[in-house]
């Protein structure tokens, strides 16, 4: 691993929330003390100047300087042969490289308006794609845990003042049952979320995931790896979270990268603190956790200031970690209930305009997997996997309980709906087996793998291969041996159909030999009975 940037500036995580702060329980009469969901016992933790690793002024230079080039179609169309070249051809020791920030806001800077220009952008971003990830699309699903919280974040319907929701959290026969009806759609990876207040503390958590676990179902279901998107922690906080071995990424947000955007929009409680938010990926890699996950909430800034500040911060990792983010995710503002800003976004991000946001990162930052929201329609979905996204949620509720309480009918999550209890609205709410079918009709391989994660192959290890381009003999069969398995044991004749034409032309795409035989094999072992192979 290499070494790490330190400077001057000092940040910790101080006993008490800043200004003694307070929050008012809708269940109680009285108001209690804050108390931090994650208090920092490794003090001496320097890091670089966070005004540094996203560094406002070059961002806006960047975006002034280059639109002149953006009209230049030659200056364009060389960008993108560079971006193809970088991440399809060996440059040094390291395949994979993306674009420059000045090249990513030439690309960013084009008339949208310009559809031939929009469509070479989006061809080689899934050129790039495919390359690297293949025909691949993971699935998995978020479950959350508690909507308690005591952030005043603008956009979310569990921001503390909002009246409107009915605040809980899940009891231990809760989860379960929730994990048990995710398992019966097929699922294998889950996304945990939780707001953050002390009703349902980082213990609480640290607990709910020995509990998800533990949870086994008829006819071959366990949950193989949970990923999380929870409150900021400390170091001595993500060591915890690390030495569980239950986690494989841990995901957090910046919201918006902007200093002012971000002030307005979120105004009280700790995710406040801009400086110590953009740090939290610095600590979880500090804390052992080397697979991290960045996002952007598009819709409260521009979003081209945005896409350069998401690289800057994914380079800043690389550079200092020998990693960058596992994962980027992709949401657009949704309606959420009591919150005015959702309805009305204050910087709106057209289909258009989203397509090439997604394209351009691609191009920007082609070794990360990018994540596809069910805020998006189905046919909004559709066309961003033609442009990058290499993995999706599916069969999603936003809402406490909703998997096991009203598993067949999410309608009240669709947008319009009158489900208060939903941090924010979904536009596709359809079952994972719809989802599959669709994919598998488009000829993408629905996949469901954990098994970099429990192989070891993360951090620093997953970036060496995927950025050599060795990924393929390690993902791609995996994919179809999960593909395999969901069909057996979870399939409707259509799937069964489907997936079997899938996997019989994708068996014989690009495989080393070894590769391909290995795969042979383990099809058979699966066909007899056996489960959870991987390479």
């Amino acid at each position: 691993m290499r070494t790490i940037q330190t400077c001057s500036v000092r940040f910790r995580l101080s006993a008490a929330f800043p200004g003694g702060r307070r929050y008012h329980d809708n269940n109680r009469s009285t108001p209690r003390a804050l108390v931090p969901w994650s208090v920092e016992r490794e003090t001496d933790h320097t890091y670089k100047n966070p005004a540094e690793i996203v560094h406002d002024p070059t961002i806006v230079e960047a975006l002034i300087s280059t639109k002149e080039w953006a009209k230049d179609r030659t200056v364009v169309r060389d960008i993108l042969q560079q971006a193809k070249e970088r991440a399809l051809k060996p440059q040094g020791s390291e395949y994979v490289q993306g674009l420059t920030l000045m090249e990513m806001a030439t690309l960013l800077n084009t008339d949208l308006a310009d559809n031939d220009l929009n469509e070479e952008i989006f061809a080689a971003a899934l050129e790039i794609k495919e390359k690297i990830y293949g025909n691949r699309i993971v699935l998995f699903a978020p479950l959350y845990l508690s909507n308690f919280c005591v952030n005043d974040c603008q956009y979310c319907t569990f921001r503390a003042p909002n009246k409107t929701v009915t605040r809980s959290l899940l009891s231990d026969e809760d989860v379960r049952r929730e994990t048990e009806a995710l398992q019966a759609q097929g699922h294998k990876r889950l996304l945990v979320l939780t707001g953050e207040h002390p009703k349902y503390s980082f213990e609480d958590l640290l607990h709910a995931l020995d509990v998800i676990y533990d949870v086994h179902s008829a006819p071959c279901s366990e949950i193989r790896r949970l990923n999380v998107e929870i409150p900021s922690l400390s170091v001595s906080d993500m060591k915890r979270l690390k030495a569980t071995n239950k986690i494989g990424t841990y995901t957090l947000f910046q919201e918006t990268y902007h200093r002012p955007t971000f002030s307005k929009y979120h105004l009280g409680g700790p995710k406040a603190q801009y400086d110590h938010r953009l740090l939290t990926q610095d600590r979880a890699m500090r804390g052992g956790i080397d697979d991290v996950g960045l996002g952007v909430l598009f819709g409260l800034g521009d979003p081209n200031y945005e896409c350069l500040a998401l690289k800057m911060h994914a380079d800043h990792l690389d550079a200092s970690y020998g990693a960058g983010p596992h994962t980027i995710s992709f949401p657009r503002l949704r309606p959420a209930a009591g919150s005015y800003i959702s309805r009305h976004p204050p910087r709106p991000v057209g289909d258009v305009e989203f397509l090439r946001v997604v394209a351009v990162m691609r191009l920007a930052v082609p070794y990360t997997g990018m994540i596809l929201s069910t805020r998006e329609s189905p046919e909004m979905r559709t066309k961003l996997l033609k442009v990058g996204m290499s993995q999706m949620s599916a069969g999603s509720r936003t809402d406490l309980g909703g998997y096991h309480r009203n598993p067949s009918d999410a309608s009240d999550l669709l947008l319009g709906g009158k489900n208060l209890n939903g941090q924010f609205s979904l536009l596709d709410t359809r079952p994972v087996s719809d989802v599959v079918v669709d994919l598998l009709q488009q000829g993408y391989v629905p996949s469901w793998c954990t098994a970099c994660y429990r192989a070891g192959r993360t951090g620093e290890d997953f970036m060496k291969i995927a950025k050599r381009g060795d990924i393929q003999n390690f993902c791609h069969p995996n994919s179809l041996l999960t593909l395999q398995e969901y069909l057996k044991h979870y399939g409707s004749p259509a799937e069964v159909e489907l997936g079997r034409q899938v996997i019989r032309r994708e068996a014989e795409y690009g495989l080393a030999p070894w590769a391909k035989h290995k795969l042979e094999d383990y099809m058979a072992r699966i066909d007899a009975g056996e489960k959870d192979l991987y390479f």
